[in-house]
């Protein structure tokens, strides 16, 4: 049974193999892509069991997905595969390194089709942690409800919660993100917040104040994630004390991904009970090697090799 649980929705994503408008492309790259199955992926890697839970279409896309994710050592036991629904895609335009658009087609989805029964209670009883996103509940008012139900059962099964706004822009309205999200965050024993989401939700750019904010409304440890200037780490229980993370340099070649690398870096470090900065230290690694390659997790390494950068990263130093 796995130590980590998470649960969202995973698409087949088409990547344009050269640089343009998705208008000129004739060739894609096909692959997976999810906040959820990425953090998942980044935990197994790095030798950690962890479980997805999600719905998937009865078609040759979900059937793809599956297969990824379970050749990555990820358990989908727990998925559902959707007779009347599809598995949701997207189509990633490339026109730069640090420039990408996406395109969704994922309304009406299987895995928007999510609703509370579909949760195993039983399942959850093995986990330490369950991992959440902001993406989910914007999906559909049966998604909202399934995880407002996962986070009761975490609670009540006293197991860790970790959640990752992960603002969509384009699945929100912007009125119902704070009233929908905070709530959340009150029940978080560890927040992993991007700067421009805390800006949104707490009304302010200054990622300190983010801190403090998030604090208030009730999280237990706080990451505020700067991008490519690193990393803010803090406590509750010390909330004065703020440790910042190092970003580790490397060449970029695909943006997209370092957010959920991060938080798998953070979530394996707190699990093997290390400290909020060597925790951060993880995350920073693992976001960095995820934007060296092109796909969303393909970079991320593994156990060992993880700790040959830890050596390299303290010898650099």
């Amino acid at each position: 049974m796995p130590e980590i649980i998470t649960l969202g929705e995973t698409m087949v994503a088409f990547v344009s193999k050269e640089a343009g408008p998705l208008r000129y492309m004739s060739e894609f790259r096909k692959v997976i892509t999810g906040s959820e199955s990425n953090v998942a992926i980044g935990l197994t890697r790095l030798g950690h069991s962890v479980g997805w839970v999600s719905r998937l279409g009865r078609d040759e896309f979900g059937f793809y997905i599956e297969k990824e994710l379970k050749g990555e050592g990820v358990d989908t036991t727990q998925v559902i595969f959707d007779e009347g629904l599809p598995t949701g895609i997207m189509f990633k335009e490339v026109r730069s390194a640090d420039m990408t658009n996406v395109y969704y087609y994922r309304k009406g989805s299987a895995a928007s089709n999510m609703q509370p029964a579909d949760i195993d209670v039983d399942y959850l009883n093995s986990a330490r942690l369950i991992h959440l996103t902001g993406i989910t509940p914007a999906l559909s008012t049966g998604c909202m409800d399934t995880v407002k139900f996962l986070i009761k059962k975490a609670r009540v099964k006293n197991k860790l919660l970790s959640f990752d706004p992960n603002i969509r822009l384009k699945l929100w309205k912007r009125e119902q993100i704070k009233d929908s999200i905070i709530p959340m965050i009150s029940y978080t024993d560890i927040l992993l917040c991007g700067s421009d989401e805390g800006e949104l939700l707490f009304d302010t750019d200054q990622p300190e104040e983010m801190l403090q904010k998030a604090f208030d409304v009730g999280a237990k440890k706080v990451v505020i994630k700067l991008g490519s200037k690193g990393a803010l780490v803090a406590d509750s229980m010390n909330r004065e004390v703020i440790h910042f993370i190092d970003p580790v340099k490397v060449v970029a070649v695909d943006s997209v991904g370092a957010g959920d690398a991060f938080a798998a870096g953070f979530l394996s470090g707190y699990l093997r009970g290390l400290s909020d900065k060597e925790c951060g230290k993880l995350g920073a690694i693992m976001g960095a090697y995820a934007v060296t390659t092109k796909g969303d997790y393909e970079g991320l390494p593994t156990k060992n090799e993880m700790e040959r950068l830890l050596v390299n990263e303290h010898v650099s130093r």
